[in-house]
């Protein structure tokens, strides 16, 4: 009787436990609280701002309003500029005879003073750009003495305005004999010391040096590895010096003012402001709306480049601006 009962009494915790277990995991289970699920981060909208909406405002009436009293204007009649509203069409439309009339006049002088501006760009502003790229280049990824000294030169020279250096330019030209020429705008604008900087500048950011140093283990001399290697890098930040200095050297007035007399060598800014002088001569011929259709016709080379670059453009500006 007493190993019986020992027996059962020994064998009843044990079921017991057994069938207990379960159910204190169940209940454990049920007591405790779930586990939220995290929501995904929802952007959210930027505040408008009014100030800000009515600043945007204004500047955009403020860039748009001058193009579109240059468009309207361009196509009025002399008489059409005088008898009618700024901003509206005139009764006769003369956009089309006013573009002959402007490539006509004065023996089609409009077309040698587009054929100069084109020639300065080319050489001028083109040949800003190889400087740029070589000197950034060399500044960003070669070592050697006295490249804090360049570097504070050419902060300098960004700093000191063009209009600043025009005059002592045109003394040390006029001793060379080289006044009155093309060489005259051209040499000039073949310094451009903000193009340096930002090629130095894009060129640190945009070539890895470990990419270098690859192609130079696998053979390649310095000016392979940099027609092949860096250039094709470079490509964003030339594009963005190309568009500043053929900006530059297509607006660039007071240089070919002081540097040239003979009317066969300005350039379309030059030109224009001479048609626009005409007026106030004695005997001149007033030809506002050809001066006007001139300008139209002036701007429209640059709207089509920026338009054509400016996806190269944009990246070349935010090359570097994040640090990876």
């Amino acid at each position: 009787m007493s190993s019986t009962s020992s027996t059962s009494s020994t064998s009843s915790p044990v079921t017991t436990g057994s069938h207990s277990a379960p159910a204190e995991a169940g209940g454990a289970s049920k007591g405790t609280p779930r586990l939220r699920t995290r929501r995904k981060d929802v952007p959210r909208r930027p505040k408008r701002s009014i100030l800000l909406t009515v600043l945007t405002g204004l500047i955009l009436v403020y860039t748009v309003v001058p193009l579109l009293w240059l468009v309207i204007s361009a196509t009025k009649t002399q008489d059409g500029l005088a008898n009618s509203s700024g901003l509206w069409f005139s009764h006769k439309f003369a956009l089309w005879s006013n573009i002959h009339d402007t490539f006509t006049y004065h023996d089609g002088i409009f077309v040698r003073w587009l054929l100069n501006t084109l020639l300065y760009v080319v050489l001028g502003a083109g040949g800003a750009t190889l400087l740029a790229i070589l000197g950034g280049y060399a500044l960003a990824k070669f070592k050697f003495p006295g490249k804090r000294a360049v570097f504070a030169v050419v902060i300098g020279a960004v700093a000191v305005p063009g209009t600043a250096l025009a005059v002592p330019t045109f003394l040390m030209f006029s001793k060379m004999g080289l006044t009155d020429t093309p060489w005259a705008v051209i040499i000039p604008s073949l310094v451009s010391p903000f193009g340096l900087y930002l090629m130095w500048v894009f060129a640190s950011e945009a070539i890895p040096t470990e990419l270098m140093e690859a192609a130079r283990i696998d053979g390649a001399g310095e000016i392979r590895t940099f027609f092949q290697v860096a250039l094709p890098l470079l490509a964003p930040g030339t594009v963005t010096v190309l568009l500043f200095t053929t900006v530059a050297t297509w607006n660039n007035y007071f240089l070919p003012l002081i540097m040239l007399k003979d009317p066969k060598w300005y350039p379309l800014t030059l030109g224009l402001d001479a048609w626009n002088s005409q007026a106030q001569t004695i005997g001149g011929d007033v030809i506002f709306n050809l001066v006007i259709t001139g300008s139209l016709l002036t701007i429209v080379p640059l709207i089509a480049a920026f338009l054509l670059l400016q996806k190269y453009w944009q990246s070349g500006l935010a090359a570097g601006s994040v640090k990876e």
